[in-house]
């Protein structure tokens, strides 16, 4: 995949133009993820590219939706919720009943967030080894347990928590059951972090909700998991691409506007090769995330351990040295929070964190080598 069509370059347009002319508040303190903001977007028909048409969306491309991830992280509309949100339409495409899908899509066409819970106060990159509980009374399941790390889950109308509705361990008896937001017995804590205060510690004290929240099949929810991490990670490779575009814009610009010594300081060989390997990269990587999204869309039961776990690796790490090229380019202005770039470095570091650790994506990748 080298290119896009028209209409899909008309659409990058078209978010570029949109960006440029609001010119979004991104100092600290403002909120990565506004509700009026994701509306508006609703309206555009951008919310809804991959849920179909007959519930209201675009049924649009996965590539589509990556493109959309790229361009509105690069232009700093406060949009974040929106990967998560994905995420979560994606195991409703998969696994959703008829009265879910309607319930939910309908919510996300007009702009709304999901949220999804896997990571627990111990079960990180070890996922199989959560201990959150739902057990079935009275035709409620009963949920109890602690969720950490829930990205904009208090944005969320519903959040996806994974947990076990069985006696097994590791990867058996896990399930998908969605929670509504406000449930009785649920509570949402802020985690302050570097970046801000986008996730959430989540402690579920008995929250009933009725059976048909089941999302898939009950026991089902690792190979349900499974399904979908490609979809997931290459989610999260778009937007860090995105990040290290708007890093990589961000010192270009000054670099040719500085003077230092009677010329800009992007014409002195040691900035203008390090522009030149960053420029090599940021198109490398953009040809493989839309890659993996083509080849999710040709098949998108297929399983891409290799090629989402290189695309989220390489994204990833890239849009940390972006950042980190940029204060370094950028010397003292880079460190200054009067300009962007040290934000751009506190969010992408976490980006090879979440969502699998860089660790976890080589540990993949050398596993698909049979090494």
């Amino acid at each position: 995949m080298t290119g896009l069509t028209e209409e899909q370059q008309a659409f990058v347009e078209a978010i570029r133009d949109f960006a440029a002319r609001e010119r979004f508040d991104r100092a600290d303190g403002a909120d990565p993820h506004d509700d009026a903001v994701a509306a508006r977007m609703g309206e555009l028909g951008w919310y809804g590219l991959q849920i179909p048409e007959e519930y209201g969306g675009a049924g649009g491309s996965f590539l589509d939706a990556t493109l959309f991830l790229e361009e509105f992280t690069r232009g700093g509309i406060p949009v974040g919720g929106y990967g998560v949100t994905l995420i979560v339409v994606g195991a409703l495409n998969r696994f959703g009943t008829e009265e879910q899908k309607r319930e939910h899509f309908a919510h996300v066409v007009g702009g709304g967030t999901l949220a999804i819970a896997m990571s627990e106060p111990e079960a990180g990159s070890d996922v199989a080894a959560l201990k959150t509980r739902a057990r079935r009374d009275n035709g409620e399941w009963v949920l109890d347990g602690a969720k950490m790390w829930c990205s904009y889950a208090h944005k969320a109308s519903h959040i996806l928590i994974v947990c076990r509705t069985g006696p097994g361990e590791r990867h058996d008896d896990m399930s998908m059951i969605l929670v509504p937001r406000e449930a009785e017995g649920m509570t949402l804590t802020p985690i302050d972090t570097l970046g801000g205060s986008e996730t959430n510690e989540i402690h579920l004290d008995g929250v009933r909700v009725p059976e048909g929240a089941l999302v898939g099949q009950e026991g089902g929810g690792w190979t349900q998991l499974m399904a979908g991490l490609n979809y997931e990670r290459t989610i999260l490779a778009a937007t860090a691409l995105g990040l290290a575009q708007r890093a990589f814009d961000d010192a270009l610009a000054y670099a040719k506007e500085r003077k230092q010594f009677g010329r800009p300081v992007g014409s002195f060989q040691a900035l203008a090769h390090t522009f030149a390997e960053l420029a090599t990269e940021l198109t490398q990587v953009r040809l493989l995330v839309r890659h993996v999204a083509a080849l999710t869309d040709e098949d998108p039961a297929r399983m891409l351990p290799q090629e989402a776990s290189m695309a989220k690796l390489a994204a990833t790490e890239l849009a940390k040295r972006c950042a980190l090229a940029g204060m370094q380019i950028m010397g003292g202005y880079g460190y200054a929070t009067e300009y962007p770039m040290e934000r751009h470095l506190r969010t992408a570091v976490v980006t090879t964190v979440y969502g699998g650790t860089s660790e976890i994506q080589k540990n993949i990748i050398a596993k698909t080598l049979g090494l």
